[in-house]
């Protein structure tokens, strides 16, 4: 099904590149011209451009840029005004087309009524004399109006209400039938939503693999729906908008507005489209994005105990980043293509854009450093999202990572933005495992081994219950005395924990730890300090101070 949709958005995204600048009825009409140059005098260009009628372009006429609008609309008028008499003329009427010389220039007459002078111009561009060029538009002319009478005829009449009406059922048809597909495809992917939670029960991996890889499943199913969703729009659209625009060139009185909504909406519709396909490929982007995410981790390839939520954190900081710089290809993509679609040669745009390019990346080298830094932030797993990390001052858990900054919130709630080429010396106190690290004072005048046995049988008891199983990695390492301090004696205790886990260990210890010591009545001990005076004069002067 996937692929289906791709193969729709390839072939629209080659359709809005490949189409003609305009295509003034389908089938029936041909390339829809604007009035284009033939001169590259400034100062005197000649123009061309086409007459219709009922839509149908007949033939092309030349004039200068000032002159042409004015032949045009008159040629345009008169042709109108010659119609509709020979319309309204009994049905086997003849028309006829003929081509007479005034002041030595063609003049084409119908029904001897006059329509216009052949110029140089209109022979120049047809590269023809002006002769030859006459009795082309006259031949040309004299077939036209005669099918353009035939279609006003009843039966033909009747003849196109049954294929608009063949039409019309044909478009109902296949909405239907999209919209069902729809249906059933929204079906099969809640199906499939609803199902993954069972297929993890025979998961094989850890259960901390298992969250981040449901949410990258589901964040790839809401992708992929938000896709089907708008080429599904696309396609009724196309349905409802290319059906009715052929029943209105099956009719002779509604062709001219063929002409009128294609010139009006070419360029809206074509813009339109770049913007969908953009939009759609953004959002197939970011499902291939989640399912390589996901595949990663099902495979277990990188896992180990110790590294299974290190590389959720990895995978999301990834993903992150990844979809960042994909969102960026396909939007400058999409406008590239956009300009194709409105005719605008890209080659000069993208050599200035290059020098532009030089220009602002020697004006902005800071921010290339930002995004070297960043690259290699992530590449290197320096840290990633969800981590602590410690940079120069300041510290905290890093909620936001992209290739130009880093932000930190700090243990009082502050925001700190931080620019990766600022990062030079960084501390990660989450990568991988952390540890917590005790300094516990006893009393000089306690049993010293009693305190250190007491301390080792609070941290194994605390290492067997399953509450703290998952967070302590290894049995908590007594040390023994650190030190000799001013408190007492310093008793060092190491506990390898997962990652953020260090604080809520060393917590629970701490608790459990000043039960353990006062029900053995072991006292912790308070800084103190003693104070000797050795001075005679200074004790003589106080003991006759007490005595008297």
């Amino acid at each position: 099904m996937r692929f289906q949709f791709l193969a729709i958005a390839s072939s629209m995204a080659i359709a809005v590149v490949s189409v003609p600048k305009a295509t003034a009825q389908i089938p029936f009409l041909p390339q829809l011209q604007a009035p284009s140059s033939v001169s590259n005098d400034s100062d005197n260009k000649i123009v061309s451009g086409w007459i219709y009628l009922d839509g149908r372009p007949l033939f092309q006429i030349a004039a200068s840029k000032t002159n042409f609008p004015e032949r045009s609309q008159d040629i345009q008028k008169k042709l109108q005004k010659i119609s509709q008499n020979y319309f309204q003329s009994p049905p086997k009427t003849a028309v006829e087309v003929k081509v007479r010389k005034v002041n030595e220039l063609p003049v084409v007459y119908v029904n001897d009524q006059y329509l216009m002078t052949i110029t140089s111009e209109d022979a120049r561009l047809r590269q023809v004399d002006m002769s030859t060029s006459a009795d082309q538009i006259a031949d040309s002319l004299k077939e036209d109006l005669q099918q353009a009478k035939q279609e006003r005829q009843t039966q033909f009449l009747i003849d196109q209400g049954k294929i608009a009406a063949a039409t019309g059922l044909a478009m109902i048809i296949m909405s239907c039938g999209v919209y069902s597909w729809q249906r059933r495809s929204r079906k099969d992917s809640v199906h499939s939503i609803a199902s993954q939670p069972q297929r993890e029960l025979f998961n094989p991996l850890t259960p901390a693999t298992q969250p981040i890889t449901t949410q990258l499943n589901q964040r790839q199913q809401h992708h992929v729906q938000e896709a089907k969703k708008r080429l599904f729009e696309l396609i009724q659209a196309g349905i409802w908008g290319g059906g009715s625009f052929f029943i209105l060139g099956l009719f002779p009185y509604t062709r001219a507005f063929q002409v009128t909504i294609l010139t009006a909406a070419q360029f809206p519709l074509r813009l339109g489209v770049v913007l969908l396909i953009t939009y759609v490929a953004i959002r197939l982007s970011y499902a291939l994005i989640d399912r390589f995410a996901s595949t990663l981790i099902s495979s277990g390839a990188f896992l180990t105990p110790e590294s299974s939520e290190r590389l959720q954190l990895r995978v999301s900081t990834f993903s992150g980043v990844t979809k960042s710089i994909a969102t960026i290809i396909c939007i400058g993509v999409g406008f590239l293509l956009a300009l194709v679609s409105l005719g605008i040669d890209i080659v000069p745009l993208l050599a200035g854009a290059s020098l532009v390019g030089v220009a602002v990346s020697l004006a902005s080298q800071n921010l290339i450093k930002d995004a070297i830094n960043g690259f290699l932030i992530i590449i290197e797993d320096q840290y990633a999202l969800g981590d602590v990390i410690s940079v120069g001052d300041v510290g905290g858990l890093v909620e936001n990572l992209n290739l130009r900054i880093t932000q930190l919130r700090d243990s009082e709630g502050r925001l700190i933005t931080i620019p990766n080429s600022e990062i030079k010396v960084v501390a990660n106190l989450s990568s991988r495992w952390s540890r917590a690290d005790l300094t516990i004072p006893i009393a000089y005048q306690a049993d010293t081994e009693e305190a250190l046995k007491l301390i080792e049988t609070v941290g194994s008891q605390m290492n067997q219950e399953m509450q703290w199983q998952s967070q302590i990695l290894e049995p908590p390492q007594v040390l023994g005395i650190d030190q000799f301090g001013d408190r007492g004696l310093i008793i060092r205790v190491w506990i390898k924990t997962q990652p953020l886990k260090q604080w809520d260990v060393a917590r629970e210890f701490r608790r459990r730890l000043k039960v353990a010591l006062d029900e053995a009545e072991i006292s912790i001990s308070v800084p103190q300090q003693a104070i000797w005076v050795n001075d005679d004069q200074l004790l003589n002067f106080h003991g006759n101070g007490k005595a008297n």
